[in-house]
């Protein structure tokens, strides 16, 4: 009791500014340490939904399709074609191993094509991809980029590389109402993920940046496949 009574003293002791001065520091360290414990969980164990996939059952539901639950199927690492992987990182993040979750290279490549008139896109890592999709929600805001930045810190410095590009490929939007590897795979060539040959790995990765909008057959597909069969051709880089 008298324990009990000396920390709740401390909490409430000092003058007022000290006092709000160390609650706040408290609230904040609760808030910067807050993605520790779930990304510590999420080495062992595979997520059996995310926020993505939320806020599509929600839009699912009120637009009145049918399942409202998006297809979704987890495998293990050996479930995955390693065609898969490779066109992914060709597809989505060519420098995967040699950041720590923020590719500073390509934010100024990115600017860069900016300056010279084009469009400011890509610079989001898969690390980022994998932090937006578990906790938190598709848009453009500086506060969500913000936060998956942070999260993608945590994520990077938790897990390994492998177990990141492991929950990408089980995690993705690949179309409407599928999410994951293995469900796309199922989808859109009717076989598993382990199975997929180079050319039906580069024709998923090339669909990523808009899964529902274009098809792994489509004319888009084909131009963008080309390119990243290219790329396959060699390994990922690495430090």
């Amino acid at each position: 009791m008298i324990r009990a009574k000396s920390r709740w003293a401390w909490w409430n002791g000092g003058s007022g500014w000290r006092r709000t001065t160390r609650r706040l520091v408290i609230v904040l360290a609760a808030f910067l340490l807050a993605p520790a414990p779930a990304i510590l969980v999420l080495a062992v164990v595979q997520p059996p939904t995310t926020s993505v996939m939320m806020q599509r059952t929600v839009q699912r539901l009120f637009a009145g399709d049918r399942p409202v639950w998006p297809r979704h199927v987890t495998v293990r690492r050996a479930g995955l074609s390693p065609n898969l992987r490779r066109a992914v990182l060709a597809s989505e993040d060519d420098r995967f191993y040699l950041h720590h979750g923020i590719d500073f290279v390509e934010i100024q490549n990115a600017l860069k094509r900016r300056k010279a008139g084009g469009k400011l896109r890509g610079a989001s890592t898969l690390t980022q991809q994998v932090a937006k999709n578990l906790f938190l929600w598709n848009g453009r805001s500086f506060i969500r980029k913000g936060l998956e930045a942070y999260v993608a810190l945590w994520l990077e410095l938790l897990l390994s590389k492998e177990r990141i590009l492991d929950l990408y490929l089980n995690l993705a939007e690949w179309g409407d109402g599928i999410f994951g590897a293995e469900s796309a795979s199922r989808a859109y060539f009717r076989k598993s993920a382990a199975s997929l040959t180079r050319e039906e790995a580069a024709r998923l990765a090339a669909i990523l940046p808009s899964p529902r909008r274009w098809s792994p057959t489509g004319s888009i597909a084909t131009r963008r496949a080309a390119i990243y069969l290219q790329r396959m051709q060699y390994a990922a880089p690495k430090p």
